[in-house]
């Protein structure tokens, strides 16, 4: 998806990626729908209804379930006034719109945005985040916020995610309406390849979709730190943020992790998954590189 006019740089390079992950995600879709089809031919007007209802409420609903399971909540610019400039700084200088502003009571240093486009685009940073960095940190950390907004990173990511939510529920619909043993159709051999195929559908669009998580994050990085000239600054944050991970209390971190693909920074890190295949994001070294590439470009120290 095309990025709306601002100022945050191109990438070229990884929008290419991010964009054959998209088409191969779009690709794995349609086969799949058209194999329960094939599959269950009798209940394909249930299958379409089912995809297309879940999409529309994906697409629409799931930026703000979000945002609330995050416990963000709105402020103002009196409410929070350095956080609010800030904003305002970043958005003059990128030329978008300023979008909702909000703070999460939480003691992991952690920052987020979601909306499908700039027009309903929520920003969050968290008390932890606004405790420990420095204003410069902070801003570098903002900018690769609005980067993902000014991107539509979030209906990209929704968009990507869709087809594992929909291979989980057509499985689930699969088994309660008897297509798959105990009702009257069970007879058709075919009818259990549904399950295994929803369960390979699964596999194959996670893998992608976290493929093309780390993508967005790289180009988020890149942006912030092109943006703001200081690429040093965001670097620190990432580098502060992810040493105070450590500090923090296991159980929190776990409550937290289902919403890493949101953060700035994930509450575990790749070392502490499974691996960076299922990682969500980047490892610290590569974002470091990345930006220490930028700042040898730039100029700067």
């Amino acid at each position: 998806m095309a990025a709306a006019r601002t100022r945050f740089a191109p990438d070229r390079g990884l929008t290419s990626r991010m964009t054959a992950t998209m088409f191969l995600i779009g690709l794995l879709y349609v086969v799949f729908v058209g194999a329960l089809i094939a599959l269950a031919k009798g209940a394909w007007p249930l299958i379409v209804l089912v995809a297309g209802g879940l999409f529309i409420a994906q697409f629409w609903f799931s930026d703000r379930i979000a945002a609330y399971s995050m416990g963000a909540r709105e402020v103002t610019p009196e409410q929070a006034p350095e956080l609010h400039g800030a904003v305002d700084r970043l958005c003059a200088l990128a030329d978008m719109p300023k979008p909702r502003v909000a703070i999460a009571e939480s003691d992991i240093p952690n920052a987020f945005a979601t909306g499908r486009n700039q027009e309903n685009a929520l920003v969050c940073a968290t008390t932890g985040l606004l405790r420990r960095l420095e204003p410069e940190e902070l801003e570098g950390v903002l900018a690769h916020e609005l980067s993902h907004v000014a991107h539509r990173d979030v209906a990209v990511m929704t968009i990507a995610s869709f087809l594992g939510v929909l291979a989980g529920t057509i499985t689930r619909i699969a088994l309660w309406t008897g297509l798959v043993g105990g009702g009257r159709n069970n007879n058709n051999p075919l009818l259990l390849l549904i399950p295994l195929v929803s369960a390979v559908v699964y596999v194959i669009s996670y893998l992608l979709t976290r493929l093309l998580s780390r993508y967005r994050e790289l180009t988020a990085d890149r942006a912030a730190a092109l943006l703001t000239g200081r690429p040093s600054a965001l670097a620190a944050a990432l580098t502060k943020i992810s040493g105070q991970m450590a500090r923090i209390p296991t159980r929190d971190l776990r409550k937290a992790e289902p919403f890493n693909a949101f953060y700035f920074v994930p509450a575990f890190s790749g070392r502490q998954s499974l691996g960076r295949l299922l990682s969500s994001h980047p490892t610290l070294e590569q974002r470091l590189n990345q930006l220490s590439h930028i700042s040898a470009q730039l100029g700067r120290p």
